[in-house]
């Protein structure tokens, strides 16, 4: 049986908001732009999207991210049960790059490679929204 939360997608945007930092931002993004509260979202996809695959299920997608020719990386988003997507940090890419090649791929098994961002973050998230469900083992 499955239960509505007690909390909107708006108040899980609003929360991962107020959770992203410096220290849950990925160090292979940090090191080529500082993490800023002007750019909260930045480096902060794989982990935020593994959040919302633990609230809501549904496939992860990952793709290559580049900067004219030249790739910079890759972003994760969700694809939600009902087939909407969704990509609470698209908005990180202002410098014109574009994400190209998305598959979806099957959720790493923990720990993850970002395993104590990831916990930071799931933390101060549910300090937002109340307890979320434990990660898909």
């Amino acid at each position: 049986m499955t239960t509505t939360p007690p909390w909107s997608l708006l108040d899980l945007d609003r929360a991962l908001r107020a959770s992203w930092a410096a220290d849950t931002c990925s160090p292979d993004d940090i090191t080529r732009i500082p993490w800023s509260a002007d750019n909260p979202s930045w480096g902060h996809c794989d982990i935020t999207a593994l959040i919302v695959n633990d609230l809501f299920g549904g496939d992860l997608v990952v793709g290559e991210v580049f900067l004219g020719a030249e790739q910079r990386g890759f972003h994760w988003w969700n694809r939600l049960p009902s087939g909407a997507e969704l990509d609470l940090t698209r908005e990180q890419f202002r410098r014109g790059e574009t994400v190209r090649g998305a598959r979806t791929v099957t959720r790493p098994p923990g720990p993850l490679r970002r395993w104590d961002e990831y916990l930071a973050l799931r933390d101060r998230v549910t300090a937002h929204l109340g307890r979320i469900p434990a990660p898909a083992a």
